[in-house]
């Protein structure tokens, strides 16, 4: 059996610009970089502006698990059946991170015949956007460290700034540092970490923001610490906003790429959903929705985070509704929640595929508490058996919730035009979207809201630092903000062990950050680190560069 970066060398790609020629754009529209990627100006929405939108399709999944999912392969494969079955489709997707490309979990261009291409480019550098956020972020870091240095006029309180530098890198070293060291003109010592690039605010604002001066005003918000009367400090106030801006500059702009099958892939930004607000920007699915009469657009991890999110956060933010949502399962992954080994997968186990299935079954109650009709696509594996299939499909049924098998790595899009022709049928009954929560309520209500509808929490326990927080930020008037809870991806509650459909439980919630200029305030449940470590054995160990310029053991 061919491995993924096997089938993206055998195929042969389109050149962009006949993919960007389909999709109506001008020539001054596009940015080449190279004879596969674009970036695209942000004219194709000014020129576009009485347009219709396209019909928008949330593609979410069940808790992760060892055993895979494969949301991002599934959301590539529906965008190429709906193209199949007569739909003109756009996908809107988030960019990878090199933590886990060299760390653990692997890229984010999709599998087998459900790819996006150039699949080595897009895993490695791209077109260059993390390192733009990257230098951002440590601009902001290197002009408060210098305003500290030469006199600190604006009366910083060293011991309060939350800003960290951050790095593309699973790198636990450098979690908790200590800078200025060496002498006076060294600079002011203070302890201070890094994060990983996906959960730096600057990433959050690019995914958020909608043009230029939205940019400005967003980076412009950020607070990075407070003055010595307990006041936030802006970096505006520091003169940063302009000089971040520039760095940001072609970021800002999404890259247009192609699956296997040649239809259009927007993909653009990349926050993680377990530490920051997990969805691509909001510019690319504005994109995909003019140049498309629908957007498959995927959001990060489970539904409880990534999906969430999309709906609370994001939707919020840019005034947009989701018109159904695809929830992506394996049978794999449902007899690992039903109390299955990884290393017992492959034997028929319908009696787990059962009790796993508590999982999906909660997931999808909680879409349908915003409106949106739901419809559950199993991604088909090679093991799955007769018996455990017609268990779920007797398990979905009784639950009114429609589901469909879907063989995108082995088949990409004519794998998914059963999925895409049910998808369209969803999309003739709108839903009635709505917030899980309104702007009113305040933030510890709105982080409780979120823990006990979608966690199914019993209780919130809010910690003293937390506590703390949550009061200075209703008192500066920030209570009005949406919430993002930064939890463990592998379980409803704060427990990574916790598999299955935890109920009951509590929810620790040790600390809050408030992202003013992204527009969200960060409640840090249980003990999620911002800066992920590699596992003792990298996905880097097996990755090579021949003498021909092919690269090795990636995926």
């Amino acid at each position: 059996m061919p491995t993924d970066i096997e089938i993206a060398r055998a195929a042969t790609p389109r050149p962009i610009a006949d993919v960007a020629n389909d999709l109506g754009l001008q020539d001054d529209e596009i940015e080449f970089y190279g004879k596969l990627k674009a970036k695209l100006s942000l004219d194709v929405l000014q020129r576009r502006k009485g347009q219709p939108d396209g019909k928008l399709v949330l593609v979410t999944a069940i808790t992760p698990t060892p055993a895979g999912e494969g949301k991002t392969t599934v959301t590539i494969g529906l965008a190429q059946g709906l193209n199949r079955v007569g739909t003109k489709c756009v996908a809107a997707l988030r960019e990878p991170s090199l933590g886990p490309v060299f760390g653990q979990k692997g890229g984010a261009t999709g599998g087998g015949y459900s790819q996006v291409l150039p699949m080595e480019d897009i895993n490695l550098h791209f077109t260059g956007d993390l390192h733009a956020i990257t230098a951002a972020n440590n601009l902001l870091a290197a002009l408060l460290d210098n305003h500290l240095q030469f006199g600190n006029a604006l009366n910083i309180e060293p011991r309060t700034v939350t800003w960290k530098r951050c790095v593309d890198m699973n790198d636990r070293a450098l979690r908790d540092i200590v800078t200025g060291l060496g002498g006076k003109s060294e600079g002011v010592p203070r302890e201070t970490g890094f994060e990983i690039t996906a959960a730096s605010e600057v990433m959050a604002v690019l995914c958020l923001a909608e043009s230029v001066d939205d940019l400005k005003a967003r980076l412009g918000r950020i607070v990075v610490g407070t003055n010595r009367v307990n006041e936030p400090v802006t970096a505006d106030q520091l003169g940063a906003t302009g000089a971040m801006a520039v760095l940001l500059k072609d970021a800002l702009q999404p890259n247009l790429v192609q699956t296997l099958e040649g239809t259009p892939a927007i993909v653009h930004g990349g926050p993680f959903a377990n530490i920051a607000h997990g969805c691509n920007s909001v510019l690319a699915t504005r994109m995909a929705l003019k140049l498309g009469d629908v957007c498959v657009t995927e959001a990060g991890f489970g539904a409880d985070l990534g999906a969430e999110k999309f709906l609370d956060i994001k939707m919020r933010s840019a005034y947009l509704a989701p018109d159904a949502v695809v929830l992506v399962a394996t049978l794999r992954a449902l007899k690992m929640h039903g109390g299955v080994v990884l290393e017992d997968l492959k034997a028929e186990n319908a009696t787990a595929v059962e009790d796993g299935f508590a999982n999906l079954a909660r997931h999808a109650e909680n879409l349908h508490k915003f409106g949106v009709p739901v419809v559950v696509a199993i991604n088909r594996f090679a093991t799955d058996t007769e018996a455990e299939i017609a268990a779920l499909r007797h398990l979905c049924a009784g639950q009114n919730l429609p589901v469909v098998l879907a063989d995108v790595w082995g088949k990409g899009g004519a794998g998914t035009e059963d999925l895409a022709r049910e998808v369209l049928h969803l999309l003739e009954t709108p839903g009635r979207f709505r917030h899980l929560y309104p702007d009113e309520k305040s933030l510890r209500q709105k982080i409780e809201m979120v823990a006990k509808e979608i966690y199914r929490a019993e209780t919130v326990e809010f910690l003293p630092a937390a506590v703390t927080r949550l009061s200075w930020l209703r008192r500066h008037g920030f209570g009005h903000l949406p919430v993002c809870i930064a939890k463990t991806q592998y379980s409803f509650s704060d427990s990574p062990d916790r598999r299955g459909a935890p109920a009951g439980h509590m929810l620790t919630i040790r600390d809050v950050k408030l992202s003013a200029g992204a527009g969200f305030v960060v409640a840090y449940a249980g003990t999620l680190l911002t800066m992920p470590g590699l596992p003792r054995r990298p996905a880097a160990d097996n990755i090579d560069l021949l003498p021909d310029g092919n690269v090795t053991g990636l995926f």
